[in-house]
């Protein structure tokens, strides 16, 4: 819940975990194959989309604190250079290189960022050279946008 601190939504949390594991996610990333447990505050997704105590930790809590993790000058960065490096595996499915239960969480990252980001964003063409163009409906109705019929 956002307060009127100067991190309403406890952003540090992500860089705080980042600072130990971010450079070993992204060489995992670009070499085409995790292998290791980061997926939650690499590539988070909503609050609500998991059960383990890191998804609630790391989970998103909306569109607001979505727009706020984009904007931060770390974590903004770091999620592009994250979807970039998958995105540069053409042609491999997210499910070779995150693992088939990392992919849907993945998709559902994506989803969450391309529905908060201005335009055709890399979250946007992620989905669709990953998955089709199909977004997680879960994820958009927890954000309160209408699945596409």
């Amino acid at each position: 819940m956002p307060t009127s601190s100067p991190d309403p939504f406890n952003l540090r949390r992500f860089v705080r975990e980042q600072e130990r594991d971010y450079a070993q996610a992204l060489s995992e990333l670009r070499a085409g194959r995790k292998k290791t447990h980061w997926i939650w505050y690499i590539l988070p997704q909503m609050t609500g989309l998991g059960s383990s105590e890191m998804s609630e930790y790391f989970g998103v809590t909306g569109p607001a604190e979505a727009r706020a993790y984009l904007a931060h000058p770390v974590l903004g960065r770091r999620l592009v250079e994250c979807v970039e490096a998958i995105s540069a595996h053409v042609g491999v499915q997210a499910a070779v290189i995150l693992g088939s239960l990392d992919a849907i969480k993945y998709q559902s990252c994506l989803t969450l960022f391309a529905a908060v980001a201005v335009g055709d964003s890399i979250y946007a063409r992620a989905l669709r050279q990953h998955f089709a163009g199909t977004p997680d409906q879960r994820t958009l109705e927890l954000i309160g946008q209408a699945p596409p019929t």
